[in-house]
């Protein structure tokens, strides 16, 4: 639905996982889009109100604090700051950013499963799961390993195999084994409630599929296999020490399941800022409420949240659900357990003050309705070609000429030519272009839009040319630079909610307070006689060696996680000692080494054997250059049949290690030994 129709607009950015920091696929998929929006809303002057705050429950948690050696609240503690830090210093402007351990929110969970409780929405079943007799607990599906069913891997957990990816139940797992103890479970019986999703079924699909047309594809699509499958009941409790117990008599050891508890975080950290009011923002039917979240988080803000609102009975439902698809990293899935990522503090550390770089490609690569890529050669080609050569190219060509003729001061214009006029109405145009696409939630072809009017300004420059027209038509000159001095203005403001740190250093040296947005697209943002301020440079370019570095980086991580994760090939079957003895393995000398021609892989070398010399040809010219073998000492097999490669006898062969990235390393010796001694 359209905004106007709403008094006021509640944006929901998922709650980051308290277990780890941020990196930019997490930016990318809910954080800067929500950010435009919200800062788009401001500057439209709607009353608008921006939650969000960290996930602390659930079993992660517990298992990092056990790995450390620390508690819970310790693990959830710190990384409430750095994921905090982290968005505070992208410019990720929360009204609030909470936290599911405070005791508000542990208040609001617990009296909204109350609610649904004492209304009876909830259906008590008994199942079996496994249970840690050594441990005296039941076990959390993470905390189960065993073999996979299906590619046999080990170290499968107990719901999921990281190996091939399937998903999976506990009980499926071959030889499963607790992580606490290392023991082998056992099934014993316990009593969980369930929030009956087939029940609200008949109500959501409708809901969604008829009323809400307008939601994305992706939404639309993930939301309409769930009601084909048929919506089965969800436990809303677990058998775990570390959450907000349920509130009942008899749950004792039992926590509310960290699906339920999560989204509640929305309206507790709602009511922390705003204890008196908070019910206008989650309860009046004239708030529009927009969930921004992942693809992994669909089902909850589309299926499960509606339904948990619904059956309490008096909460407003979502409006707009506009979910992301994930970000890939160099055309590989991200992933935190490989530390295949870019994480935001690594990246200050590495581009201080270049914030608005990242936000800016992260929207130009926005995975709206498809994954996407970042790689950090679209990264530099994005911030040299666009945000210097023509946002920044712009500006700085529109200030230091204005510096140079009139020190600083916006001059009177004259008598527009067809010319200006045509300038003029393109970038007026570019108001309602944009208004529009945020509006529908497209963000990278919003920001394209803004950038419509750098593109027009460098053109009209490059069209009028002023530093030629100066000598002949000064007054033509204040024309140009009056209206070229409003479009820098106007992208002070159009980029404002998408690059807010350079916004704000354009409008500084623009002496120019604040944006304002309903006069985008006027020609007298700034007046005539206007002092301006110094002219600086808005973006600079990014040097190959630079992305070359973070290139690097990322080959070094994945070499690490091969080599971490590579096990050695089988043992060959056992030979008789007789067998071996018949080898004869020595060392020789490389005299001389040079690439056979017409050949990629072979190198042809003179080795000295002790005795009267020999050539050995060896497929490693990928691996070495030639002149860097000559002078070392090799292993190599002397009594091998020779044999004719390329019209060359070899008569032998140099033993190699064959690394687990197929990179390789001949065998060589310590210390210098006499050429043609035995190996043995």
């Amino acid at each position: 639905m359209d905004n106007k129709q709403f008094a006021r607009t509640l944006v929901t950015a998922a709650l980051p996982y308290a277990n780890g920091g941020v990196h930019i696929g997490h930016l990318a998929g809910v954080y800067v889009p929500a950010d435009i929006y919200v800062r788009y809303l401001r500057l439209k002057k709607r009353e608008v109100l921006f939650i969000c705050g960290s996930d602390e429950h659930g079993v992660p948690v517990t298992i990092r604090a056990r790995q450390e050696g620390s508690t819970p609240q310790q693990v959830v503690d710190r990384y409430n700051k750095i994921i905090a830090d982290s968005f505070r210093d992208f410019g990720i402007s929360f009204d609030n950013y909470g936290r599911t351990t405070s005791a508000v929110h542990r208040q609001t969970a617990s009296d909204f499963f109350r609610t649904l409780y004492d209304k009876g929405e909830f259906v008590e079943k008994e199942s079996e799961q496994y249970y840690d007799e050594q441990a005296n607990t039941f076990l959390a599906d993470r905390y189960i390993t065993g073999e996979c069913p299906h590619c046999h891997a080990e170290g499968a957990y107990g719901d999921q195999c990281e190996k091939c990816g399937s998903a999976l139940s506990p009980t499926e797992l071959i030889n499963p084994k607790s992580k606490l103890s290392g023991a082998q479970p056992v099934l014993r019986k316990t009593k969980h409630w369930y929030l009956p999703l087939d029940r609200h079924q008949q109500w959501l699909e409708p809901w969604i599929t008829r009323q809400h047309t307008e939601w994305r594809s992706n939404v639309m699509g993930q939301c309409k296999s769930w009601f084909d499958m048929g919506l089965q009941p969800r436990a809303v409790s677990r058998d775990l020490e570390w959450g907000i117990p349920v509130p009942v008599e008899g749950a004792e050891g039992k926590v509310l399941y960290v699906w339920f508890d999560a989204p509640i975080g929305y309206i507790s950290n709602t009511k922390e800022i705003l204890p008196d009011t908070w019910e206008t923002w989650w309860k009046d039917p004239s708030t529009r409420l927009i969930h921004f979240i992942g693809k992994d988080n669909i089902v909850f803000h589309c299926i499960v949240f509606p339904a948990m609102l619904k059956a309490e009975g008096s909460y407003i439902l979502p409006d707009n659900v506009p979910a992301n698809e994930f970000l890939n990293l160099e055309d590989d899935k991200i992933s935190t357990s490989r530390n295949w990522a870019v994480w935001l503090d690594e990246y200050l550390r590495d581009f201080p003050g270049k914030q608005d770089v990242l936000r800016y490609v992260l929207t130009a690569n926005a995975p709206e309705t498809k994954d996407n890529n970042f790689t950090w050669k679209d990264f530099q080609a994005r911030n040299n070609n666009e945000l210097v050569a023509v946002y920044g190219n712009f500006v700085n060509r529109a200030l230091q000429l204005t510096k140079k003729y009139y020190d600083g001061v916006v001059p009177a214009p004259g008598e527009l030519t067809p010319q200006d006029r045509e300038t003029i109405s393109e970038f007026q145009n570019v108001k309602a272009g944009v208004e529009k696409l945020l509006e529908d939630f497209r963000f990278r072809d919003a920001q394209k839009e803004a950038m419509n009017l750098a593109r027009i300004g460098n053109k009209y420059l490059a069209d009028a040319e002023p530093w030629k027209v100066i000598k002949t038509d000064p007054e033509r000159v204040k024309t140009v630079l009056y209206l070229s001095l409003q479009l820098v203005a106007n992208l002070a403001t159009a980029f404002e909610p998408f690059l807010p740190f350079s916004s704000q250093k354009l409008r500084a040296m623009l002496h120019m307070p604040e944006a304002e947005w309903d006069r985008l697209g006027s020609t007298d943002l700034l007046p005539v006689g206007h002092q301006l301020g110094e002219p600086e440079l808005l973006f600079d370019k990014i040097d190959d060696s630079v992305v070359e570095a973070q290139v690097q980086r990322l080959a070094d991580i994945k070499k690490a996680n091969l080599a971490a994760n590579h096990k050695a090939e089988p043992v060959l079957p056992n030979i008789p000692f007789e067998q071996f003895e018949q080898l004869d393995v020595r060392v020789g000398t490389v005299l001389s080494c040079e690439k056979v021609k017409k050949s990629k892989k072979l190198l042809k070398f003179e080795i000295a054997d002790g005795l009267e010399n020999r050539t050995i040809v060896s497929g490693i010219a990928q691996h070495y250059q030639p002149e860097d073998l000559v002078g070392k000492q090799v292993c190599f097999v002397a009594n091998l049949a020779p044999r004719v490669i390329s019209g060359i006898e070899s008569q032998g062969m140099i033993l190699s290690a064959v690394n687990f990235d197929e990179t390789l390393s001949v065998v060589t010796v310590d210390r210098p030994v006499v050429p043609g001694s035995r190996v043995g």
